[in-house]
């Protein structure tokens, strides 16, 4: 099986030690090689004895990762102390995801997932001139739309529109990027989730739907018509729903994927019923994507406290996604 490119994220958060407890766990399970600098990724490592090996090709990732965390190097021109970000090393961060696509789209690897970056730092030491993760990735690869899902055993949430302020929420919330967040979304978990008749509920705008434009006219105006136009092409799609019944158990059972339309209104159940086990994953790219939902966590970086849940159930759904793309051979 090839493996997954796991890049290393901010140096001082939590991305490194979390890499090293998640080979730890995985590495007779899910092969990786991890992107970011020797040195330092070896200087996590030496208290704990987990053995780190450089690798200068992805391809021998498959060969030593049995025995050892591979490591592909892209050198840190910076110490990079626990909770200490340096924008210094920002262009380094870049070139880890940067290098992760190339690796992931040219066949060499089966899929990526990314450890966590902070945006502002990047923005501060590279130009990094993007919301997130998410928008990057759709640039690199030229994609139409990335729609950025959070998955667990418990819940599945999109949110239409992601990295903005709220009050921009309504302006941006139009009819083509409901109806195209949808589609996507609704593919890929066919084509990466195996479901072959994905039940989709969608998520009013304002409180209780709108109450038929009296709390709200988007409800009625933009999102109801969307869902009608794909429920007659054969989606089973409903809503829109009032978003504060949507969560309980019962109402989760009823779906695969909720379709919410802001940021929180998507992230604050799925983080409230499984916050360690959430994993985000990015749809539409023609590669597969997933990173760990929690941040760089300065506060607990190199404490020891950092708790490698996500990350291991990102990397073992990247296996899962790239093998049933086809992409594991």
């Amino acid at each position: 099986m090839k493996p997954v490119a796991l890049t290393l994220g901010d140096p001082s958060g939590i991305g490194g030690e979390l890499a090293l407890q998640a080979w730890t766990a995985l590495h007779q399970e899910v092969p990786m090689a991890l992107i970011g600098g020797f040195d330092h990724v070896a200087g996590l490592a030496a208290p704990s004895g987990i053995p780190v090996r450089r690798i200068h090709r992805i391809e021998e990732a498959a060969g030593q990762c049995s025995e050892a965390l591979p490591v592909l190097d892209v050198q840190l021109p910076h110490a990079a102390p626990a909770g200490r970000p340096d924008p210094r090393n920002a262009a380094a961060t870049v070139e880890c995801i940067r290098l992760g696509v190339e690796l992931v789209r040219s066949g060499a690897a089966l899929a990526l997932t990314t450890n966590p970056i902070n945006k502002n730092q990047l923005r501060t030491g590279a130009g990094f001139a993007f919301p997130g993760h998410t928008e990057y990735l759709a640039r690199l690869c030229d994609a139409p739309l990335a729609v950025m899902m959070l998955a667990s055993p418990l819940l599945r949430v999109v949110p239409v529109t992601i990295h903005i302020p709220l009050a921009e929420v309504p302006r941006a919330l139009t009819a083509d990027l409901l109806e195209q967040t949808i589609r996507v979304t609704a593919a890929s978990l066919r084509v990466d989730f195996g479901f072959a008749a994905p039940r989709i509920a969608v998520a009013g705008l304002n409180p209780h739907a709108g109450e038929e434009g009296m709390l709200g006219t988007e409800d009625r105006d933009i999102i109801a018509p969307v869902v009608a136009r794909l429920r007659a092409e054969g989606h089973v799609v409903t809503g829109p729903h009032s978003a504060d019944t949507m969560f309980h158990p019962a109402a989760r059972a009823t779906c695969d994927v909720a379709i919410c339309m802001y940021h929180d209104q998507a992230l604050i159940p799925i983080k409230t019923l499984d916050f360690d086990g959430g994993v985000n994953v990015t749809l539409g790219l023609d590669f597969v994507r997933t990173s760990p939902d929690h941040g760089t966590a300065y506060d607990i970086a190199g404490t020891g406290r950092a708790n490698p849940s996500s990350l291991i159930a990102a990397l073992r759904l990247a296996r899962d996604m790239g093998l049933r793309r086809g992409a594991g051979t």
